[in-house]
Order: structure tokens, then sequence, then C-alpha cells
């Protein structure tokens, strides 16, 4: 047994904590504010098994042309966001060519499709079934290609990773969801993915969890982390490991300890809106680059991506999600006065980086999980932990691979 510190309190960082603590291990979990409340409280709420293969940079010359002209609505950015991540944006284009997405996929596949069976023992211990909902989402297609490009995916993916969905028409999704008012063709009932109503309550019902079986939260400063003797100390707490799990920030600490890490921050928004009835289940209206998920505040409607370096007061994603939203259902005020903005931390070869951190003993990785922190947490939690208490880990996620890659 063990004493561990656990940097960050979000989906990652909390399951990391329980993952350590059901084998033995005292376990402190540091961060500067609530569990939950960053960049895990922003997602749709969806646990996504059926998402077995990362999301790859969209390469077709009409699409870059569009994003570059600032035309679309699934990537936005400005000069100062590109240029202060070039690099990495780079890396992640060559990894979206098919080979290299093929490669990295073989592995994502394998952590998406254990999303469920290890988030299920969690959600029944921690009590959380009343924000769960376990009849997958709904994709909107309005076109014929859309249709037939969307059951050469969901065959292919059945075939491949044993994904389970269906095609239905639109007499069928008006019976499934009688609040869309618009006439759409059809959709992609995916039916094996989970949803919350409330990703924010789920990591703090998983944090209470982790408090009720004797774990330990503090409200500190993660940054300080250093080295004391033998020992790894933040904010007073002591621990003879230290796993760096704070998404879009790990950076900045790793680089302290040498490990330079390139990543791909993809701002993303949502923001809630009245709805006198709701959709029975999350939207995705991919053709619009939003999704609309029914949240316990009201429909939340979350943006694609964006290259900046500080957050929109009137985002154009949001905006543009806000009309999609309206014309598909009666949609009534926002609930907020603002909306709400958090980074994803995306790693330029697609896998988050899980294991040692080279040259710095018992000092650990667990981030860079892009769009799925809160599907991936409990899987690659499992993962940090075994590898922790001597197994092999996954040596496609290992932290080593980036020292290795410059050499």
């Amino acid at each position: 047994m063990a004493e561990v510190l656990v940097l960050g309190a979000g989906m990652v960082g909390v399951t990391t904590g329980l993952a350590l603590q059901a084998r033995g291990h005292q376990v402190t979990i540091i961060d500067r504010g609530s569990p939950g409340r960053e960049t895990s409280y922003g997602n749709a709420g969806l646990i996504q098994t059926e998402a077995v293969e990362p999301y790859a940079m969209p390469l077709q010359p009409a699409a870059l042309i569009q994003i570059a002209m600032g035309r679309g609505y699934d990537v936005k950015w400005n000069v100062p966001g590109l240029a202060a991540q070039v690099g990495a944006v780079w890396k992640y284009a060559v990894n979206s060519l098919p080979a290299a997405h093929r490669r990295a996929s073989v592995t994502w596949g394998k952590l998406i499709r254990q999303s469920t069976e290890r988030h299920g023992p969690l959600i029944a211990a921690a009590g959380a079934d009343n924000i769960i909902r376990r009849d997958g989402y709904i994709e909107l297609h309005r076109t014929a290609a859309k249709l037939q490009k969307a059951q050469k995916n969901a065959e292919r993916f059945m075939t491949e990773f044993g994904v389970q969905a269906r095609l239905i028409d639109r007499a069928e999704l008006r019976a499934m969801e009688p609040s869309i008012k618009a006439d759409i063709l059809g959709a992609t009932h995916w039916s094996d993915s989970w949803n919350s109503s409330d990703p924010g309550a789920l990591v703090a019902a998983y944090a209470a969890l982790f408090q009720k079986q004797g774990g330990r939260i503090v409200n500190g400063d993660a940054g300080d982390l250093h080295r004391k003797g033998n020992a790894w100390v933040a904010d007073e707490a002591t621990g003879e490991h230290a796993v760096v799990a704070l998404g879009p920030w790990s950076p900045m600490l790793t680089a302290r300890f040498g490990l330079k890490v390139p990543m791909v921050y993809k701002r993303g928004y949502h923001r809630h809106y009245r709805m006198e009835a709701a959709p029975h289940h999350p939207i995705a209206d991919f053709g619009n680059s939003v999704v609309f998920s029914p949240m316990r505040r009201g429909l939340r409607i979350a943006t694609a991506a964006e290259l900046t370096l500080h957050p929109r007061s009137t985002p154009p994603q949001l905006r543009h999600g806000e009309e999609a939203a309206r014309e598909l259902f009666d949609l009534g005020a926002p609930v907020e006065a603002e909306p709400w903005t958090g980074r994803r931390p995306c790693m330029p070869d697609m896998l988050p980086l899980v294991g040692r951190i080279p040259d710095q003993p018992n000092l650990w990785a667990h981030f860079g999980h892009g769009h799925q922190g809160f599907t991936l947490g409990p899987v690659t939690a499992e993962i940090l932990a075994d590898e922790l208490d001597g197994g092999e880990g996954w040596e496609a996620l290992q932290p080593a691979r980036l020292k290795a890659r410059k050499g």
C-alpha cells in the first residue's frame, strides 16, 4: 500500500483516486476547485461506447477551405489561437491521415468499448442512477447521401467493434422524439451509449464515494508539486507517488519535470435553454456542428472546436447552434446570463498519456483524453492503477513515447 497524490478533481482525477483506492492505496486528491466543475462539467453528458475512432481533423480540400475562410462551424479559429499551437495542430493533421488514424483507432477503440462497463459499478456505488440514461443518443441526417454514409459507418462499427446502432426513418424519429418539429429525413440511433443529465454532479457523486471510502480531497494548489526527499509534496499533502490529472493544465506542470507535452487546445462552449418538452435523448446535429442534450438545467447546446487563446463573449458556434435548435425545437430563453466555456486537452497523436513520466521517480501522467475524458476516465484510471501496482501498462499510451520521438 502506498500514499498517492492525485492532482486534479475532474472525471479523470476522481476515477484515478477510486481505482487506486480499490487497490488499497491511501489517496489524496488536490484541486483548486470543487470536483467536476471544470472541463468535466462542460461536455454533452455522453458516455460514448460508439466513439471508437478519435476525432480526426477534416482534411478534404473543401473542408480546409471552409475552415480557413471561417465559413463553417466545425472548427473556428483566430490567428493568436492558432499561432500558439501551430506545431501541435500540424502534428494533429498528420495523424489525421488515414494510415495514422487507423493505428490510433486500434487502441482508442479498445479503450472506448470498456467505458460503460467501467462506469456502471461506480454509478451504482455512488447512487447516481437518477442522472443516468442507458438508451443511447440520436444522430440526425438530412440527406439521402448522409443516410447512406451513416448506414455504412454503422455496419463497419458493428463488424469491427460490436457497436449497436440502427437507422430510423422520419416516422420512427418523430415517434421517438415528438419534440422535433422539423422534417428530418432520418437518423442513427446509437443505442448502447449512455448519458448523464448532470455531468458535473456525476463527478461530484464519484468524489463523494471516494471520500466515503476514506479518500481525502484537499482544496489547494496542485501546481505547487515538488520533491521533498523521496516524497512528492503539494499544498502540504505528501505522497510516495503523484499523478498529474489536470487535463488542459497538465503540460504546464509536467514541463517543470522534463516532459514537454505538445497539446491541441480545442475550446468548446455550452449554454442551457428552457424547454416545455425536451427531447428524450441527446440529439447530435453534426450538420450544424452541435449536440443538444436534455439536462437538469434545461436543454444544453454544446459546440464543436475553437482554436482561440481567450473565450468569445458571443461565440459564433453557439449562436449558430441556437439557430439550429430553434429550427428543431420550441426553444425557450437561455438559463444563464453567459455561456460556459472550457478547453479539451487533445494530444496530436489522439491518444491520452497514461503511465510513468520518464526520469521522475513515482511521477505519473493521466491526461490528454481530448473530447472523451468524461467517457474514458474510469477506463484509463484502471490502466494507470494497474501499472502503478507493477503491471505493464499500455505501451501506446506511455508518456515515454514523446521523448522517444524527439530522439
